[in-house]
């Protein structure tokens, strides 16, 4: 069981900047595939970003390549995502999860689907103004 509470969303302009953060608690989460996901209004959740928090591999979706990044600090139990040059659709409902890692470790979070990922924040909402 991990609970996860994201933060750090709100409004900003289309070149704009925002670090949303969440915060870990229960399980070892660093044992999880972590990843974030966003859904827009009318539209299906996706994925952002993941990352196995034991390892340094990463992956992005393409559309946030070079602007977004993921990345944790283990002594506050929390993951980040550094968003930049916000565009307009970036706007949408921004929501960290975990997923149990199946199989050896090296391959975890390697073509997880939103469905593998059991425990969710609650979402914070992300609108950038053109």
């Amino acid at each position: 069981q991990v609970q996860l509470v994201e933060s750090g969303g709100g409004s900003v302009q289309a070149g704009g900047s925002l670090r949303l953060s969440c915060v870990a608690s229960g399980d070892d989460w660093t044992t999880y595939c972590m990843g974030w996901f966003r859904q827009a209004q009318g539209k299906e959740r996706e994925g952002v970003a993941s990352k196995y928090p034991r390892s340094l591999i990463t992956s992005y979706a393409e559309s946030v390549e070079g602007r977004f990044t993921i990345s944790q600090d283990n002594a506050k139990n929390t993951l980040y995502l550094e968003m930049n040059d916000l565009k307009p659709e970036d706007t949408a409902v921004y929501y960290c999860a975990a997923a149990r890692v199946i199989g050896p470790h090296y391959t975890a979070c390697q073509e997880y689907e939103v469905t593998d990922f059991g425990y969710w924040g609650q979402g914070t909402q992300v609108t950038v103004s053109s």
